[in-house]
């Protein structure tokens, strides 16, 4: 089973090539909306069974904290890119310039998890503190992908 680090990154691999697949197409095209489905739920249970499993593992951590919200809180921005852009009609080009904005955000996300808060993490979490945490990740992510109609509807209610 892969590490939290390498389980998220490969994740992350996905994201950019699916936000590829998005902006290399146009309109409301079949392969648009197949790779932005896959893009929005996916997304949805990663970031979900990431704050689960390795931001509440860093959070722990004195130096973690900071860089924890951070992260969750950019989870927040980039959730609510998603819930616009799910909202919008995908053949207008509205939707193309907010797509835009949620893909540069997104991949700034990313590459500060990577480069930052995985090398910091890496400092102040030892191997046998996080051990596991990757299959954890993963089992939490197949368990958030069935909830995110039910939490989409919650908080359409609040």
């Amino acid at each position: 089973m892969p590490d939290i680090y390498t389980a998220i990154k490969k994740d992350h691999d996905a994201h950019r090539r699916l936000l590829e697949t998005i902006a290399d197409t146009s309109g409301a095209s079949d392969t648009r909306k197949e790779a932005w489905d896959e893009f929005y739920h996916d997304v949805k249970s990663h970031a979900a069974a990431e704050e689960e499993t390795f931001y509440s593992k860093l959070i722990s951590k004195t130096w973690g904290q900071d860089a924890a919200r951070h992260s969750v809180h950019e989870h927040q921005q980039l959730d609510d890119l998603m819930e616009e852009l799910r909202e919008m009609d995908m053949s207008e080009g509205a939707w193309l310039t907010k797509f835009k904005e949620l893909k540069h955000e997104y991949e700034h996300h990313m590459d500060e998890e990577e480069n930052e808060v995985f090398s910091r993490a890496r400092e102040v979490i030892s191997d046998d503190e996080i051990k596991g945490f990757g299959e954890r990740f993963l089992a939490r992510k197949s368990e958030e992908a069935e909830l995110i109609e039910e939490k989409r509807e919650d908080s359409l209610e609040d």
